[in-house]
């Protein structure tokens, strides 16, 4: 499926391809293999596409006639679900985008909507490249605002003392999101890198200007999620704080209860020793005297906690 971009935006056959018109094309990995050797495109390359990669920093190949690159594409509405892989030939006026594993074609539904962008006659490569890349994070402040605001809740948790077994499941959660978008960003700031450094001239240098503010806004979208990231490990250290403090209340009122009634067992033993001389044992009032005894201590002892503040 291949696009000529001139006065307009038309469908053209593989045999109609021009390399002095801008071109465009989505193509599948089986295609990939048929054209590959008609542009001389590494083999290495051709097979990486044959599967999709399961890391995010594949990095950037640059040859001399193209450049190319694996992607990983990450919908933020949906972190936990799995990612679709692309791979992008970038050529003078030809930009290939390889369908490796877009099972809904959601990325194939950006990719179309990037072509729509720009009127076809002030259309360049840097431009259809920066809406392609731009569509992929379209949607992603809104899910650094949620996160955010998630965050703040859990915060409001630990400090009204509400938090329950599930609070360190939903910090590992979201740090698991945000770990993969800082990934997913790292991956896309390598791809804008490589193009500005424009080694094998394959782009204007007016042009380079839309792929500098894109890698603008992937270092801020990054930078934001680290930032969030950093927030949630503020709440977990305040969340184990809170764990510490209230096991230390615990141990202090056990302790504290354990230190009022311990005269209780010095008495018992002493009461329990059983000797005959023991004048208590032969006075009538010995079982009232003893458990008034035991009130006035444990009483005692109560109102001295309660002075100093240890209850």
């Amino acid at each position: 499926m291949f696009y000529a971009i001139d006065t307009t935006v038309h469908a053209i056959e593989r045999s109609e391809l021009d390399p002095n018109v801008l071109t465009v094309g989505y193509i599948s990995a089986a295609d990939l293999v048929e054209l590959g050797p008609r542009y001389g495109f590494s083999r290495a390359t051709v097979q990486a596409c044959q599967r999709a990669n399961q890391n995010f920093r594949s990095g950037v190949e640059v040859y001399d006639d193209y450049t190319f690159t694996e992607l990983r594409v990450i919908d933020s509405a949906n972190i936990d679900g799995k990612p679709d892989c692309v791979a992008l030939y970038i050529m003078k006026n030809l930009l290939l985008v390889v369908d490796v594993d877009d099972r809904d074609g959601s990325t194939k539904q950006k990719f179309f909507t990037a072509l729509r962008r720009y009127a076809p006659h002030l259309c360049s490569m840097e431009k259809l490249i920066f809406a392609f890349l731009d569509l992929l994070v379209s949607r992603d402040m809104r899910f650094i605002e949620d996160t955010g605001n998630a965050i703040t809740e859990l915060e409001e948790t630990v400090f009204q003392d509400e938090a329950d077994d599930s609070f360190n499941i939903s910090i590992l959660q979201m740090k698991k999101h945000l770990l993969a978008m800082h990934n997913f960003y790292d991956q896309m700031l390598d791809i804008t890198d490589a193009m500005e450094e424009n080694e094998n001239e394959l782009f204007d240098e007016d042009g380079l200007m839309y792929i500098s503010n894109l890698s603008q806004k992937l270092t801020r979208l990054r930078e934001d999620v680290d930032s969030l990231h950093s927030s949630l490990v503020h709440v977990q250290d305040a969340y184990s704080s809170y764990i510490d403090t209230k096991m230390n209340k615990s141990m202090r009122l056990l302790t504290v209860i354990t230190t009022i009634f311990f005269p209780l067992t010095i008495i018992v033993g002493w009461y329990g020793m059983n000797f005959d001389s023991m004048p208590e044992f032969h006075w009538k009032y010995g079982y009232l005297y003893v458990i008034g005894l035991s009130v006035a201590v444990i009483t005692g002892l109560w109102i001295v906690a309660h002075k100093r503040k240890w209850l």
